[in-house]
């Protein structure tokens, strides 16, 4: 067995319940870790209830925490009860975003304040919590989007709130190191979830599947296993952002 299999390991996903948080819980599951499931609200209670059921009936330990991630001290509550209920924490894996297609003179401070917490405020704790409560050769990583290396207009929030969470990411990989924790941020390409449909016309849809030269969206079933080398056998990748995007955009 790999010293760094997912048997046993303990693992916090926030946005565990649906879409790509989902699949990391239903997949790691397979792999006999620990989980804990953080889903937002009562709106998604429901899915999250049916992935705990399936990660259990996969034998695995899982345990859900309902949470608003914008109260920082929910984000450390997290750890806390991972702790509390195995002992201890090896994986933290953020998937929680926001997108907001707009135009840039029509944006509000609203919006940009609500982008900011979901996109920027939640990604830069969540990783500080990990990294204050990780055991040693623990593993973060972010979920990110490919538009960072877009040249693109309308999604000036969204992208322009993730972009930093590459510079969290190399700048918590090199405080982190001496305790041997890896620290990674994924960028997919538009994925085809609910979360994508929500912000784009048919017209744009058809244009975001054109885009990428292995044609189509991206699906959640192509970036959960990189994210799992990631947090296993891929732990000496640090400090990096992966684009997986079939080839939507690169840089």
């Amino acid at each position: 067995m790999s010293q760094h299999s997912l048997k046993d390991k303990t693992v916090v996903i926030t946005g565990g319940a649906k879409n790509l948080g989902g699949l990391i819980s239903r997949q790691f599951a397979k792999q006999c870790a620990n989980l804990v499931i953080h889903y937002n609200s009562a709106a998604t209670q429901a899915q999250a209830e049916e992935t705990l059921q399936v990660v259990q009936d996969l034998g695995a330990k899982a345990i859900l925490v309902q949470a608003d991630l914008s109260d920082i001290a929910e984000i450390e509550n997290l750890f806390t009860l991972a702790k509390q209920q195995f002992g201890g924490v090896d994986i933290a894996i953020n998937t929680v975003g926001r997108v907001l297609k707009k135009p840039f003179v029509e944006t509000t401070e609203q919006e940009f304040d609500q982008m900011d917490v979901i996109n920027n405020k939640i990604a830069y704790f969540f990783i500080q919590s990990a990294g204050k409560n990780l055991n040693e050769h623990g593993k973060i990583c972010s979920i990110v989007t490919s538009l960072l290396a877009a040249y693109t207009g309308l999604y000036s929030t969204y992208e322009g709130l993730k972009a930093p969470v590459e510079h969290y990411t190399r700048a918590a990989s090199k405080e982190f190191g001496d305790r041997k924790i890896s620290v990674t941020a994924v960028a997919p390409g538009p994925m085809d979830t609910p979360f994508f449909y929500g912000q784009e016309a048919p017209e744009a849809v058809a244009y975001h599947k054109s885009a990428s030269a292995l044609g189509g969206l991206t699906k959640i079933e192509d970036i959960e296993p990189l994210v799992r080398f990631l947090v296993t056998d891929g732990w000496w990748i640090t400090g990096q952002t992966i684009f997986a995007n079939g080839g939507y955009t690169t840089r």
